[in-house]
C-alpha cells in the first residue's frame, strides 16, 4: 500500500489538481489539518474512509496513523495545504517512513503564492523589470531562519519577495525591506487566497503593515514585496515578439 502525499491547494475546493481528486477518491485512509484544508474536499474520500484531522496530532501521533494504516493495507491520502514543495512540514514525514520502509508518493498541487498572484492579476515575473521571485518566511519562536537567509540579506538582491506564514510579523518585514525596496515599493497581501472571503490588500512597502492590522489579518496570508507588482511601463517579451524568428532550425 502506499502513502501519498496531496497538494490540497491554496483552500478553493475546486484548485486540487485532476491526479490529486482521483488519488483521494481512491484511499481508504485520509488524513488532513482540518484548520487549513477546505472541508468539500472531503466529499472526494470514499463514502467508507476513515478520516483524521491533524491539526491536534504530533508527527509521532502523524506517522502511527500512516504506518499504521499501510500494515492494515490501505492507500493513505495525506492531504497538505498548498503545494508540498514549500513549508508543507513533509521531509520529517517522509524521513520516517523511509525507516519504517513504507512507500510514498508525492502530488503537488497549486502553491498559495500562484494563487495569491492570480487574485492580484499579476504576472510575478516582468521583462526588464523583474525575473526573480523569492519564496521565503521570517524567524520566529518554533524555527529559526538559516545563516544569510534574513530578509535584510535578501532584501539587497531587489527580486520580488514572497512571505509566508509571516502576516503576524508585518511590522518586521517592513523594517527589513524598506532600507532595500524602499518606500514607494508596491506590496500587497493576500489572505485566504482562492477562498469566498479572501482578501487583498495593496499600497506602498511604508503603508502596508498599517492595512495588514487594521483587517486583523494574522495568518493564511501571503506577503508580496516587489516592483513588478506595479509595472505597468516595460518591454514585451520576447517570446511572442514579431521580431522572432519562428521558423523550425
Amino acid at each position: 500500500m502506499t502513502v501519498y502525499f496531496i497538494g490540497a491547494g491554496p483552500g478553493a475546493a475546486d484548485l486540487i489538481t485532476v491526479r490529486g481528486a482521483r488519488t483521494l477518491a481512491s484511499c481508504g485512509v485520509c488524513l488532513y489539518a482540518g484548520s487549513l484544508v477546505p472541508a468539500e474536499l472531503l466529499a472526494e474520500c470514499p463514502p467508507d474512509a476513515r478520516l483524521v484531522d491533524t491539526a491536534q496530532l504530533d508527527i509521532d501521533q502523524i506517522t502511527a496513523e500512516l504506518t499504521g494504516a499501510h500494515e492494515a493495507g490501505h492507500d493513505v491520502a495525506r492531504l497538505h495545504s498548498g503545494d508540498p514543495s514549500v513549508f508543507s512540514a513533509v521531509n520529517e514525514q517522509m524521513r520516517r517512513l523511509d525507516e519504517a520502509a513504507v512507500p510514498y508518493e508525492v502530488i503537488p498541487g497549486v502553491p498559495a503564492f500562484a494563487a495569491a498572484a492570480a487574485a492580484l492579476k499579476r504576472e510575478l515575473t516582468v521583462p526588464t523589470v523583474g525575473q526573480t521571485v523569492i519564496l521565503t518566511r521570517v524567524a520566529n519562536r518554533a524555527t529559526a531562519m538559516p545563516e544569510g537567509e534574513d530578509l535584510a540579506t535578501l532584501g539587497r538582491s531587489g527580486a520580488l519577495i514572497v512571505l509566508h506564514l509571516a502576516a503576524k510579523y508585518v511590522d518586521r518585514v517592513v523594517e527589513e525591506l524598506l532600507p532595500h525596496y524602499g518606500a514607494d515599493c508596491p506590496a500587497a497581501v493576500v489572505a485566504l487566497a482562492s477562498r469566498p472571503d479572501e482578501l487583498i490588500l495593496r499600497g506602498p512597502l511604508d503603508g502596508i503593515a498599517e492595512q495588514v492590522k487594521a483587517a486583523g489579518v494574522i495568518r493564511t496570508a501571503v506577503i508580496m514585496v516587489g516592483r513588478t507588482l506595479g509595472a505597468d511601463q516595460f518591454r514585451d517579451s520576447h517570446l511572442y515578439s514579431p521580431g522572432r524568428d519562428r521558423h523550425p532550425c
